[in-house]
């Protein structure tokens, strides 16, 4: 269903672009001498800057979920198409999210575009969404004649230092073949800031590696699949990462609870656009009910005003790694 949306809202937005505004706004916008980049996420737009670096304030970087709109429920409006159309260089995520994407770029008006497909990036790096042990599916509706479906991949892949790296190296190069003559200056900027990533990454290491348990319980969303497995962390969650679901069902609450007895866990997880409802009543169904609730931020509810406040990608992992500690602990 959500395909459909996609591309049936897609169809819209560039019959109304492409016949209305965007020969105007092509004009407009090409000549004006700037690189031109677009990024879906607010992880991406934050990598573009720091390979830009000084070069950032001549260059016009675009965040197009900049009001918190969740990656899985986002559409493109008419302006964020012909940005898209008549930027250099495009970065998105390339999932099932993004099933809109295919037909911003076959109607691209730069067909000199160079484009960051994050999960492309990765090949076999990618992995599947996980359904694991006590974890709620989503209810799937009837596909009786539609054959067998294509895999769905976890898109939640910034929230892995060590991927993170691979995506500065992948924007780094695409800034340099749209301006060769700034080229040495991105490639410097990306190893700077990829020492910085590097650096983070030995610190959550380290913490795993001296946590008393290595296990984390969520009474949420699961994006951090990424994460989990970089640290050898295990994981116990109500739902996958991409889920539309809200409301968990007795049974997973049931398992859930007993868990975090089973395992004397502390702490239950949530994301942060979380109501902690799910976590909440997990800890009321444990023998203690004594668990505190505690945040990881996924990096889904980044607003533009949270980036003019100084929210960087760096400020949320260690901010991440701190709340990390206290729930291994």
């Amino acid at each position: 269903m959500k395909k459909i949306i996609s591309i049936i809202l897609c169809a819209v937005l560039l019959a109304a672009v492409f016949a209305g505004c965007a020969a105007k706004q092509e004009t407009e916008q090409k000549n004006d001498g700037k690189l031109k980049v677009v990024c879906t996420i607010f992880p991406a737009y934050d990598w573009a800057l720091n390979v830009l670096g000084d070069k950032a304030e001549a260059a016009d970087v675009t965040l197009l979920l900049d009001t918190g709109a969740d990656l899985h429920s986002f559409q493109p409006t008419a302006d964020d198409i012909v940005k898209i159309s008549t930027c250099d260089v495009f970065i998105y995520v390339g999932g099932e999210s993004d099933s809109w994407v295919d037909d911003a770029l076959k109607n691209a008006t730069n067909q000199d575009m160079k484009t960051v497909n994050l999960l492309e990036t990765l090949g076999n790096s990618a992995k599947e969404e996980e359904v694991v042990e006590g974890m709620q599916g989503e209810e799937e509706e009837d596909a009786e004649g539609e054959g067998e479906e294509e895999p769905e991949y976890d898109e939640h892949v910034w929230l892995s230092l060590k991927n993170a790296g691979v995506f500065v190296d992948a924007i780094s190069t695409a800034f340099g073949e749209a301006d060769a003559t700034n080229k040495d200056a991105y490639t410097a900027n990306a190893a700077a800031y990829k020492a910085q990533l590097d650096k983070l990454d030995k610190e959550y290491e380290s913490a795993v590696a001296s946590a008393k348990t290595k296990v984390l319980l969520f009474g949420d969303r699961f994006p951090f699949r990424y994460l989990t497995d970089d640290y050898g962390i295990k994981y116990y969650a109500a739902f996958v990462g991409c889920s539309a679901e809200s409301e968990a069902s007795f049974e997973t609450i049931t398992f859930l609870a007993g868990k975090a007895d089973e395992l004397n866990l502390k702490n239950i997880m949530v994301i942060e656009s979380s109501d902690k409802k799910i976590a909440n009543t997990i800890i009321q169904n444990t023998k203690s009910k004594d668990q505190k609730v505690l945040v990881l931020d996924s990096m889904q509810s980044t607003t533009a005003k949270d980036v003019e406040g100084g929210a960087t990608y760096l400020k949320a992992m260690q901010s991440n790694l701190a709340v990390l500690k206290e729930a291994l602990a």
